[in-house]
């Protein structure tokens, strides 16, 4: 249910914006550098992991509502995780981005200035460990239950905050350094009465290229 409601969100945000005149459209792919940061399940701040190179892309839409002032949407399949200890994770999620622009003309192109929310929706991952060859397939559920067997678990929907900064030239080439502040936990509800006090969330940040047709 989730998943559309995110594919939803990024068509209602499409059709609204095209319905104006004052819209462009670009494509963008980059990679980050993401972590995993927060508690563990003794409820010990994470020390013992690290950030690792993941992968993002997709389309955009900009809608002019002012001089030098944009609101950006879109669908972007972004690659989240971290490296703990010997475990390579990687979580990949549908993104939708709704992010407030500024883009005042600097020199011979603009200058790329925004921020917001997201909100997205895991569609798959996996756990990599150094050595092996074969990787272990993450589940995106809720809540875990006292029934489950699996090792790794993670919530499917995800909000969090951008910011970025970059340049857009003169040919609509554009890069940018972006940022990424998760805002709620990933790890599923555990049964009544557990101890497991793990609380995490995603960060990251990375570099970007574009380019707005």
């Amino acid at each position: 249910m989730k998943i559309k409601i995110i594919v939803l969100a990024a068509a209602t945000s499409l059709v609204g914006l095209t319905a104006n005149a004052q819209v462009s459209f670009g494509i963008c792919a980059g990679v980050n550098l993401q972590n995993i940061t927060g508690k563990d399940a003794s409820g010990s701040d994470i020390s013992n992991n690290s950030a690792a190179m993941k992968f993002n892309g997709g389309l955009k839409v900009h809608y002019l509502f002012a001089q030098d002032f944009f609101i950006q949407s879109g669908l972007m399949f972004v690659s989240k995780g971290s490296k703990i200890l010997t475990a390579n994770i990687t979580l990949n999620y549908l993104e939708v981005p709704i992010n407030f622009l500024y883009k005042p003309l600097l020199g011979k192109g603009h200058l790329i200035l925004g921020f917001g929310p997201y909100m997205a929706y895991g569609i798959g991952g996996n756990v990599k460990f150094d050595g092996s060859s074969s990787a272990t397939k993450v589940i995106y559920k809720s809540e875990e239950t006292a029934a489950d067997t699996a090792s790794f678990y993670f919530k499917p929907f995800e909000m969090g905050a951008n910011m970025f900064a970059g340049f857009e030239f003169v040919n609509k080439i554009s890069i940018q350094l972006n940022a990424q502040l998760g805002m709620t936990k990933i790890n599923p509800n555990y049964p009544a009465g557990s101890t497991n006090k793990t609380a995490i969330k995603n960060t990251g940040f990375g570099l970007s290229l574009g380019y707005r047709f």
